[in-house]
């Protein structure tokens, strides 16, 4: 008779509580709220990199495309490459190190290169590039 009573005592104190089952709900809760946060970010960062990319890519060829060493002339190249507005302004290179008065058959130029996506995002690059000079043969 013994064991019948012990097995009745455990039965009425099987399951959980109410207070209990609100614990555990509350952390399923807290624990879906920091997943569902760490894909929104994941998702942000994925779609930055995507445009980043593309900027990068579309500059590539903006640099890929530019006129040869011979025909880049101070000035600037303005366009429009799938959304993404770009300007190539080429200048005279200044430096403290270069003589003006030395002769050479290279004259240096600056490149900069200026790339707008549609999200506003910019990227920059300024290159040194080498033609030569008018007194130079080929």
């Amino acid at each position: 008779m013994y064991r019948s009573t012990n097995l009745e005592c455990r039965h009425s104190e099987a399951g959980f509580t109410l207070v209990e089952a609100l614990v555990a709900l509350a952390v399923v809760a807290v624990s879906l709220a920091a997943i569902g946060s760490l894909t929104a970010s994941n998702i942000r960062t994925t779609r930055a990199l995507e445009q980043r990319a593309a900027l990068a890519e579309t500059t590539r060829s903006i640099l890929t495309g530019m006129p040869d060493r011979d025909q880049l002339v101070p000035g600037n190249l303005t366009g429009e490459v799938g959304g993404h507005r770009w300007r190539l302004d080429v200048l005279p290179f200044a430096a403290n190190f270069i003589d003006p008065n030395r002769a050479t058959p290279w004259v240096a130029q600056t490149v900069v290169t200026r790339v707008q996506s549609p999200t506003g995002q910019v990227l920059r690059i300024d290159t040194v590039r080498l033609r030569r000079g008018s007194g130079a043969g080929k």
